[in-house]
């Protein structure tokens, strides 16, 4: 469990970044879901912690938030979650927790950090704290070997180079402005972007927001070194519920397959 390192995600050509919220349908479903997700191709897998105030989430993310909530879904809850799949040995690639200041801060940073190097977790997302203010939450993540995930958009522009010469884990790209969701188009410059970051680190990069197509998936990937896929999956959870996991299983398999020409060239 603790040699599992979140650039594992990228040694076998561009990742496959699938993300869940937590709880949603229902905290046994995202125990079958986790393993079914991996074994399906997923390089690595984010899980939202259920909170009532998702400010960067779109409806689709916000709802699966509502659901998983009254379910009963807490933090708690989805460290026990991990820590057996983690044991279990059902769940081998990197996982990364994707959450907002205010639970931490409430939980404790320090017990928060702590519990994430317990149970599995590998690094943690945290988009409401812009990188000036990522020292809230540094000093207890490397004390417990936890990657705080920097962000980048396409208005961070002239930081782009001081986020990702200290970025640590992969750096996440955000292709669009505004919150997350399926967008049928993605206008961003993300090459530009990439290009920025290339001359300051060469730490991997995958692009979030709004990709929900193969063909989007292949695109990112051809000029960075990831993909990663949030809403679409969701979309899914809400559409079948506890009878979701083949489902969300063929949608990985269909973005793997535009993903497969750089799997085999390693």
């Amino acid at each position: 469990m603790t040699n599992i390192k979140i650039k594992d995600a990228f040694n076998h050509g561009k990742a496959m970044i699938a993300f869940v919220t937590g709880g949603d349908p229902d905290l046994e479903t995202t125990e079958k879901l986790l393993p079914a997700m991996e074994e399906a191709g997923a390089d690595l897998i984010e899980i939202g912690i259920p909170f009532s105030d998702p400010i960067a989430e779109g409806p689709v993310i916000q709802d699966a938030n509502e659901r998983a909530l009254a379910k009963g879904c807490t933090t708690d809850h989805l460290f026990d979650l991990v820590k057996r799949v983690r044991e279990n040995g059902s769940v081998t690639v990197p996982i990364v927790y994707l959450t907002y200041a205010n639970p931490i801060y409430t939980y404790g940073k320090d017990r928060f950090m702590k519990k994430c190097q317990e149970c599995g977790i590998n690094g943690v997302i945290v988009p409401d704290i812009p990188f000036e203010e990522k020292g809230e939450f540094l000093e207890e993540a490397n004390k417990y070997g936890i990657d705080i995930i920097s962000m980048i958009a396409p208005t961070s522009e002239d930081r782009i180079l001081k986020i990702a010469k200290e970025a640590t884990g992969f750096l996440y790209v955000v292709s669009s402005l505004g919150v997350t969701g399926v967008r049928s188009n993605i206008n961003t410059n993300i090459e530009k972007m990439i290009e920025n970051v290339r001359k300051a680190s060469d730490i991997p990069a995958a692009v979030g927001f709004g990709i929900s197509t193969p063909e989007q998936a292949k695109a990112m990937a051809d000029v960075s070194d990831g993909a990663i896929v949030g809403s679409a999956i969701v979309k899914i959870v809400a559409q079948y519920g506890r009878d979701c996991i083949p489902y969300v299983q063929q949608y990985i398999r269909e973005i793997n397959s535009e993903l497969k020409v750089y799997k085999e060239a390693i």
